[in-house]
């Protein structure tokens, strides 16, 4: 619970990297909306202030720290409190879940994803957006985590440790998007989208509950 702490304390500099990455949050958005299905009922675990959930038509969202919900709720999710390590929600009710850079703030990435499968439903979709740590600002987030107030907590994951973690909960059927070609302080216009990844430092896994 302790990667909690930076989100209660510091919402609003949380706040302000978007407004301050405009581009760069557009190009994230993006690249999730391409692979999120359409006119079903989804969940975003950790869903922080809702800059994703939103935007993106998604009603309901989980998340642990208290200032975050507060924020959510301001913007019309309907969100609870608790982890992703345990969902409190039954069994195949969701037909699709998204996490937005939060695999990296996890107690236990192999849980949570288990969890996930657990409250979707058959052939609903696991959908996760993170910065590769293969990549140009992974690897930056890696080098100055110990001076970042929410990275110093972090874990971060290259693409193929999360496909190893997917494929051990049992998801199948993989694809791939991928944005953020530039560094952040270079970016003055919304980034493309493309398949794959590799050379985007933003990555969107869809994956299959079978």
């Amino acid at each position: 619970m302790v990667r909690v702490e930076p989100f209660d304390k510091y919402s609003s500099d949380y706040e302000d990297w978007f407004e301050k990455n405009h581009f760069a949050y557009i190009s994230e958005l993006n690249a999730i909306r391409g692979k999120l299905p359409k006119g079903v009922d989804g969940l975003e675990v950790g869903v922080g202030s809702a800059r994703f959930a939103a935007p993106l038509g998604i009603e309901f969202g989980i998340e642990p720290s208290s200032r975050m919900r507060e924020i959510a709720k301001h913007r019309g999710i309907e969100v609870v409190g608790g982890v992703a390590e345990n969902l409190p929600f039954a069994n195949a009710q969701f037909d699709f879940i998204l996490m937005v850079t939060t695999i990296c703030f996890l107690d236990d990435i192999d849980i949570a994803f288990r969890e996930a499968r657990r409250v979707l439903k058959k052939s609903g979709n696991f959908i996760i957006g993170f910065v590769d740590k293969n990549s140009t600002l992974g690897r930056l987030y890696e080098k100055n985590k110990r001076e970042n107030k929410f990275y110093k907590v972090a874990t971060f994951y290259s693409v193929d440790e999360v496909i190893f973690h997917l494929k051990q909960a049992g998801f199948e059927h993989f694809n791939f998007a991928q944005t953020i070609f530039h560094p952040l302080n270079e970016i003055r216009e919304i980034e493309p989208v493309k398949d794959g990844y590799g050379q985007g430092s933003f990555i969107v896994i869809s994956s299959v509950n079978p």
